[in-house]
């Protein structure tokens, strides 16, 4: 198929890939819901989460953009306040349901959206990875250089990892 406009776009991804893609202002939009969920990583964690599974033939569609990448998932399990922290604290984000990312309208590597597909969806449609899997990987996968922090009573705080792996926040 030869996707030329927004509605062109909308069609093939619902068509050819099996997405739940909308348009929206103009732009094709994934709406993340109970059954479709998106991790946005930095890059360097996310290259190594996109080879972890691919090792264990886990991949799915992997979004691109200038400094992180979005890894499509299946939700089994949302996170706890306390795993959130710490996914938070590794600048891993996982966008609520009823929110939505923006894909590209083309395939190569540069699209008017700012982004690109580093794997994109397939035809016929792909097993997702889950939203466990994808967590346990990113969190053991990238730089986590953790620093012991003075609180401002002089005891020692808590470990705190820094957000891109170069050094302490």
């Amino acid at each position: 198929m030869e996707a030329r406009t927004v509605d062109d776009w909308v069609r093939c991804y619902q068509r050819e890939f099996r997405l739940p893609v909308r348009e929206r202002g103009g732009f094709v939009m994934l709406p993340i819901t109970d059954r479709l969920c998106v991790v946005h990583l930095p890059t360097m964690r996310a290259e190594k989460v996109l080879t972890a599974l691919r090792e264990q033939r886990r991949e799915g569609p992997v979004l691109a953009r200038q400094i992180r990448w979005s890894v499509l998932a299946v939700p089994d399990a949302r996170p706890s306040e306390e795993e959130a922290a710490e996914l938070a604290g590794l600048d891993i984000d996982i966008p609520g349901t009823g929110s939505a990312v923006m894909l590209p309208t083309n395939l190569g590597r540069w699209s008017r959206e700012g982004c690109h597909w580093v794997r994109p969806p397939s035809g016929g449609g792909d097993t997702l990875p889950a939203l466990s899997l994808v967590l346990r990987i990113a969190v053991t996968a990238g730089p986590q250089r953790v620093s012991t922090a003075l609180s401002e009573s002089g005891d020692r705080g808590k470990l705190r990892y820094d957000r891109d792996g170069v050094g302490p926040r």
